[in-house]
């Protein structure tokens, strides 16, 4: 399993409670785009409108030697998913607090797939505990190495 591109902003900014993998409805030069590594998820969400998901706002560079049939780099695309995972999905993020955000962009046998996350939203405070963990850990490994 290749990754094209990771929303690591996601995990400092969310608490990532539920992870959903949909595909995604692509045109041909955004596939290949795709593939080249020139996909951006920073800044993008997802949304479900009527029974429907979409990634909105997932910036994914045109093609170097698209026609001008190339793809618009901000388009708003469909994903896919069982009515069932929507419907739970919707009910979820509807709660106060929580977002639907993709967290990776992954090539899964020819398909290229999405990882959604169903997160709740980080206080300044928080942010600010997880740092100081993760510096409190990586002096812990320094100190274990000498």
């Amino acid at each position: 399993m290749s990754v094209f591109s990771q929303n690591k902003k996601a995990y400092f900014d969310y608490t990532i409670e539920e992870t959903l993998e949909a595909g995604l409805v692509l045109q041909g030069t955004e596939v290949k785009s795709i593939r080249q590594g020139r996909a951006n998820l920073k800044d993008s969400y997802v949304i479900i409108k009527e029974k429907e998901a979409f990634l909105i706002n997932c910036h994914i560079s045109p093609y170097t030697h698209g026609n001008r049939m190339n793809h618009e780099p901000l388009r708003t695309r469909k994903l896919l998913l069982n009515y069932k995972e929507i419907v739970s999905m919707e009910g979820k993020a509807s709660q106060k607090g929580y977002s639907l955000i993709p967290l990776k962009l992954y090539l899964k046998g020819p398909y290229i797939k999405l990882s959604v996350g169903l997160g709740k939203g980080k206080r300044v405070y928080e942010k600010r505990e997880a740092i100081k963990e993760k510096e409190a850990k990586r002096e812990i490994e320094r100190a274990l190495r000498h």
